[in-house]
């Protein structure tokens, strides 16, 4: 069993002993990411079919429940996310950077510095008790997870409550999903000690896949490769004997799914 669908599969054990730092946010995210591929398959060609039958569905039941469009999804979050994208790097390209522990040339300089500042600060607070206005709030470092991007845009589409049944079939008791394939992000693993990933490469992977793991990691603010990384680990826990059947090739193939 590979623990991760347990319930405390992404809660903190302060007690358990790990062998790597366990980033519990890009964890998360790199589950959702498998989740997607085990629904969608997202090798630019099952998702966009899936999504032609659910445009179908949608027009001839427009009083039902919708199912989830990818392509739909894809369009809409493809636009804003360029478009915050955009912001963001021409606010981190406005953003004056200022180190917050200021380099001394020597410990008297640094003193001296020391001082200095306690005096403007008592300064300043003295004038404000004077003339009665309250002190500046001192600004506080950015989150590192925004996902609130329909701030001031209602009319955006929403997708809460869209129907995944044109992705499910039901097996006995069970819901399974329609896809019976899935293609592993990684297939070659290092053979040194540590373990980790071959390096990521766009060329190798599906645009779906690509812009998937782009979203993810503008959110999180760290590398897509890192991403990519906790993602193929994942997998390689669900589909053991799928990589030691496959340790000799390079690119990613469909494997079937028992």
């Amino acid at each position: 069993m590979t623990g991760i669908g347990e319930v405390d599969f992404l809660t903190f054990d302060p007690i358990a002993k790990k062998k790597r730092t366990v980033k519990y946010d890009v964890q998360a995210v790199a589950v959702i990411v498998v989740v997607l591929k085990l629904l969608f398959l997202l090798d630019d060609k099952l998702e966009w079919s899936y999504s032609s039958l659910a445009e179908a569905y949608n027009e001839e039941h427009r009083e039902d429940e919708p199912q989830f469009d990818f392509r739909k999804w894809y369009q809409v979050m493809k636009k804003t996310f360029d478009e915050k994208r955009q912001k963001w790097e021409e606010a981190r390209a406005k953003y004056s950077w200022k180190t917050k522990r200021p380099i001394y040339r020597s410990h008297i300089d640094k003193s001296v510095m020391y001082k200095r500042r306690e005096m403007v600060e008592h300064l300043q607070k003295q004038f404000s008790a004077l003339v009665g206005s309250t002190p500046v709030a001192e600004k506080k470092d950015p989150s590192s997870f925004q996902f609130n991007w329909t701030e001031g845009d209602t009319g955006s589409p929403c997708f809460h409550g869209h129907s995944l049944q044109g992705l499910l079939r039901t097996k006995g008791q069970s819901l399974i999903t329609k896809n019976s394939l899935y293609w592993l992000s990684t297939q070659k693993f290092c053979k040194s000690y540590c373990k980790h990933v071959t390096t990521y490469e766009e060329s190798n992977f599906s645009l779906s896949y690509q812009f998937i793991l782009s979203i993810f990691s503008f959110l999180l603010r760290i590398k897509t490769s890192i991403l990519h990384e906790e993602v193929s680990l994942i997998e390689k826990k669900l589909f053991e004997k799928k990589y030691n059947e496959s340790k000799k090739r390079s690119r990613p193939k469909k494997v079937r799914r028992h």
